[in-house]
């Protein structure tokens, strides 16, 4: 249960990352630089994953029933699902 907790906090912090390489994205003249790529990295990559993942588990536990025991915080839980959410939209609409 500690490492679900530890991925829905590596999990926000990615989808804060998807943030700010959304933003990045929206400059008439975008930065450069290993920190911008790593952003660009987490943001794109790692948020979808890690959302994958820590939606999944929490998803199984909450079907056995079990959601309670893994003490993750109920604003860090609808915080990445919300943001899930808008990715899959924005995958959506980038695919047309």
């Amino acid at each position: 249960m500690q490492v679900l907790r530890l991925l829905s906090r590596v999990a926000f912090i990615c989808n804060i990352c998807f943030l700010l390489a959304s933003f990045i994205q929206w400059l008439p003249h975008p930065p450069e630089g290993f920190l911008v790529s790593r952003i660009l990295e987490l943001g794109y990559i790692g948020s979808l994953i890690f959302n994958l993942v820590v939606g999944g588990s929490v998803l199984f536990l909450f079907v056995i029933g079990r959601l309670r025991a893994a003490a993750i915080p109920t604003w860090l839980l609808v915080v990445n699902l919300l943001f899930f959410v808008l990715q899959i939209i924005l995958l959506i609409i980038s695919q047309k």
